[in-house]
């Protein structure tokens, strides 16, 4: 299948550069939907699919390809390449955040600025470092979800998003967890919760913005000042709003940073 199909690519906007938009865990493009319309104007505006995700070929879903996050960056190295794509802002939300460093890392002259929403490079407690779980958390998260999937979503979802008074997004983003394939979202779920990226940290030579929510139980603050310290030269802002979704919660105040953050690159030739 071609890799623009597999991935359910879309293409909106006009403009000399582009800025891709990856999705988290559980979710699809749809989620953008508050946020990317607002570069329209400026960019060419990419949003696509993770395979396993929202509209994507699911049956190119194989476990043992995508048993590490660098599948999923080759994915989306792919997706530029098919485009024939350099110098992108790539955004990449929670696990996203995570994939788009590591295609940064890879091909670095593809991507010009990274935006990470949400980012966490490990969700593990370990020795000098809070992720914000020890070890029986996430086994208790992954087997509350081996049991009953659709339970999970329900019961996690308010806590992942955030904004009690707001009972609305919990349920868009519990629907959208329910309409995750559950023995893709299982696995892709291990993956993600058990990764480490640390490491990968100090090659990254693109520049970075860190867009950190206020209150996050899957990426606390914490979380953020550490990444702000091992990305020489990244940008640390803390958008005041609760749960893991900013770009759901508060669209506005992410679009104004992610604004600020590439204003340099209207002066910048690709």
């Amino acid at each position: 299948m071609d890799i623009l199909k597999r991935h359910n690519v879309t293409i909106s906007g006009s403009g000399d550069r582009a800025m891709v938009f990856v999705h988290g865990f559980g979710c699809d493009q749809r989620m953008w939907r508050l946020v990317a319309p607002a570069f329209e104007g400026d960019y060419t505006v990419v949003l696509l699919d993770l395979v396993g995700a929202g509209k994507s070929d699911l049956t190119a879903y194989d476990p043992v390809r995508y048993n590490s996050l660098q599948a999923h960056a080759d994915d989306v190295l792919a997706v530029l390449q098919a485009l024939n794509l350099r110098g992108v802002v790539l955004v990449g939300h929670s696990v996203s955040a995570m994939i788009g460093l590591l295609a940064a890392n890879r091909q670095p002259e593809r991507v010009a600025r990274l935006v990470l929403v949400a980012p966490s490079p490990r969700y593990l407690n370990a020795p000098g470092y809070t992720g914000g779980f020890e070890p029986a958390d996430i086994d208790e998260l992954l087997e509350a979800m081996d049991n009953n999937y659709l339970g999970w979503s329900g019961t996690m979802a308010p806590v992942i998003m955030g904004n009690p008074e707001r009972p609305e997004l919990a349920e868009e983003l519990t629907n959208s967890f329910c309409a995750t394939d559950p023995t893709i979202a299982r696995h892709f779920a291990r993956v993600t919760f058990l990764s480490d990226n640390r490491a990968d940290l100090p090659k990254l030579r693109t520049p970075a913005l860190l867009l950190q929510c206020a209150q996050d139980v899957l990426a606390p603050l914490d979380v953020g000042r550490y990444l702000h310290e091992q990305l020489a030269g990244s940008e640390l802002v803390v958008v005041d709003t609760s749960g893991h979704c900013p770009h759901l919660s508060a669209p506005q105040a992410v679009i104004g940073a992610i604004n600020h953050f590439v204003a340099p690159l209207r002066t910048t030739p690709l």
